[in-house]
């Protein structure tokens, strides 16, 4: 007789963040270990049907669909292996796992083949099983669907909103966009190397009234200090040694719409003085010549520096900053919102992985990508999940496709601190129920640290409510002086 079991009410922990209750089918007609694995499943906060043959099971599979089916290859009226196969046909996205007594290779290899998730022998530890094997397509289940709700919200995204976050920050971000678009007035973008700060003033054009002119960029510190007046302003023929024929400026390029002025921190103090009259007269002078040439230019300026502190070391014009700066807008680093992670991820294997279903991505992978810091900021993360999909193929992607650094982070975060010998124990080992409530206390201000203090984005980070962290801190006694903020 089929029997149902609901799985417990359980507080997902910080480890258990990548994890989703599954719908799952024992078959097995040894009653002694059919029990001990539903409930250790159960246990584990799993939902269980059981089923006591071959028949009852083909009834079940005909009537629903189970995240896993776990099926004894031995069972009265209808075998394990049959019944897998009804599966395969029916549900492909089932994780199968058989099990037997009576280890058989050539059934074992010829399941996998067919698709079995798993093949295991009798008898083997239920609750270790459960939260081995069962807990890793949990973890990939719960991953999936983050990535395939983010891969519909990138899809859905407006054709005309190129920029990718949903935290608050980001959202700020955007709509400080929208609002400095309609206005012609400089504005100075801030933000790491590889935060986005080009695509942030290609949106600020692309949103604004001039979005049918031109959009020019010039990087301030490619061209060396004699050629960027020239690069900027143009010149005519004979002005110095090499201008053999008139050439226009990047200003003059980008009459009627934007010029980026990239890296303005790079420009020496003469051309300096130089950009401070072109915004205050609105017109320039080709090198070579002194007629003045109108131009109508919205002048944007991006940085990584701090232009105050450039000013107070006598590098930056002060007049020339207060200039650039009557807007300002600033991206946060990748570090500050990793709850964008998914978001992104999904944006990128689209785009490295065009026109085919994206590659999934191993719990392990995603873990050191959560951890890793990316100083790089969205450019390394681009560049590492480039990476990524032209090593894995195709294939899932995991630890070994991504860069050294990367995956060290995973390895660091896995490897348990040595034990405390103060702290008492054989061998100095503490209790486990001490070691493990010091655990969460260092895990939980570890994630506070990540989200820069914010509680909510370390409740999300952690897949706990807002109201359960909070609890967790009382518990701890943790408060915002322990919170290391960057």
């Amino acid at each position: 007789m089929m029997v149902e079991r609901l799985a417990k009410t359980r507080t997902r922990s910080a480890s258990q963040r990548h994890s989703v209750p599954l719908d799952i089918l024992v078959v097995d007609d040894d009653e002694a270990s059919r029990l001990s694995l539903s409930y250790a499943l159960t246990d584990a906060g799993h939902k269980v049907t059981e089923a006591l043959d071959g028949e009852e099971a083909i009834a079940l599979i005909s009537e629903r669909i189970f995240d896993v089916a776990i099926l004894d290859v031995r069972l009265p009226k209808v075998d394990g292996l049959t019944i897998f196969r009804r599966i395969r046909q029916k549900s492909p996205s089932t994780s199968v796992i058989l099990m037997t007594a009576f280890a058989s290779v050539p059934d074992a290899v010829a399941s996998l083949r067919e698709g079995a998730y798993d093949y295991v022998t009798k008898p083997f530890d239920a609750e270790e099983f459960s939260l081995r094997v069962i807990g890793h397509i949990a973890e990939h289940r719960a991953l999936r669907n983050e990535l395939e709700e983010a891969r519909k919200l990138v899809a859905s995204r407006d054709a005309g909103s190129p920029i990718i976050g949903n935290t608050p920050s980001m959202v700020q971000l955007v709509e400080r966009i929208n609002t400095v678009a309609q206005s012609d007035a400089p504005v100075l973008i801030r933000g790491e190397s590889g935060t986005g700060k080009k695509l942030v003033a290609h949106t600020l054009h692309a949103r604004s009234p001039r979005k049918n002119g031109p959009f020019v960029a010039v990087n301030c510190a490619a061209f060396p200090e004699n050629m960027i007046e020239a690069e900027l302003f143009g010149h005519e023929r004979g002005a110095f040694v090499g201008a053999l024929r008139d050439r226009e400026g990047r200003f003059k390029a980008a009459d009627g719409g934007s010029l980026l002025l990239d890296e303005i921190a790079a420009l020496p103090l003469p051309a300096q003085a130089k950009l401070l009259r072109v915004l205050e007269e609105g017109v320039i002078k080709p090198l070579g010549t002194n007629t003045s040439v109108p131009i109508n230019v919205r002048v944007l300026a991006a940085t990584d520096q701090d232009l105050k502190e450039l000013v107070s070391q006598g590098k930056f014009r002060e007049d020339l900053y207060f200039r650039v700066n009557v807007v300002d807008l600033t991206i946060p680093p990748l570090r500050e919102r990793r709850a964008d992670l998914p978001l992104l991820l999904a944006h990128f294997l689209r785009r490295f992985y065009p026109g085919r279903v994206p590659p999934g991505i191993a719990p392990r992978a995603w873990t050191a990508l959560m951890e890793y810091p990316f100083p790089g900021n969205v450019r390394e993360f681009a560049h590492s999940i480039e990476r990524a999909v032209v090593l894995a193929h195709g294939n899932e992607i995991d630890l070994e496709h991504l860069p050294a650094d990367i995956a060290a982070a995973a390895t660091a975060q896995a490897t348990p601190p040595p034990p405390a010998e103060s702290e008492g124990g054989e061998g100095g080992l503490r209790p486990l129920a001490v070691a493990a409530k010091e655990f969460e206390k260092q895990y939980l201000l570890r994630a506070l640290k990540l989200a820069n203090g914010a509680k909510t984005q370390a409740a999300e980070m952690l897949g706990i409510s807002r109201k359960n962290l909070w609890e967790k801190l009382k518990q701890h006694a943790i408060t915002d002086d322990d919170v290391e903020t960057e």
